[in-house]
């Protein structure tokens, strides 16, 4: 039970880890040069479907994690799934206001730009919390 938990941690958190660095490394800034409004419309759609499956990878990795620390007393386990679960609390606390007001097609904003650069910048931080995260749980995983 406890590997199996492990792999599952191990994997989910390389799923979040390379959805992340490829949305903050290739699509983001890729966006940011397409004008504003192209910008902001991508925006939308990307988010609807990425937010999804990330939310789930990460959630699915710090409980496998968890689980795994309880079930082996080996707390890099834990350090792994929470590194990378950590990002739902921050996703939460730091981004979520933003993320809604680019998603609100109501009200037209000229901060668009500015909401989308600082969108961009905390998204770098989920993207290393998961690469961080995952690097921890791969190294226990190669290194048993």
């Amino acid at each position: 039970m406890a590997v199996t938990l492990q792999w599952l941690a191990t994997f989910s958190a390389a799923v979040f880890a390379g959805g992340a660095l490829y949305i903050s490394i290739v699509e983001h800034p890729a966006r940011m040069k397409a004008g504003i409004a192209v910008a902001v419309a991508e925006f939308r759609q990307m988010y609807r479907r990425a937010a999804p499956w990330q939310a789930s990878a990460a959630a699915i990795s710090v409980v496998a994690g968890l689980l795994s620390a309880f079930l082996t007393a080996d707390y890099a386990w834990a350090l792994g799934g929470l590194a990378v679960g950590a990002v739902i609390p921050f996703t939460l606390i730091a981004m979520l206001g933003i993320t809604r007001r680019l998603l609100d097609t109501r009200t037209p904003r000229d901060d668009d730009a500015a909401l989308l650069a600082r969108w961009g910048r905390l998204h770098l931080v989920r993207s290393v919390l998961g690469t961080l995260g995952f690097m921890v749980l791969l190294s226990k995983a190669v290194l048993k």
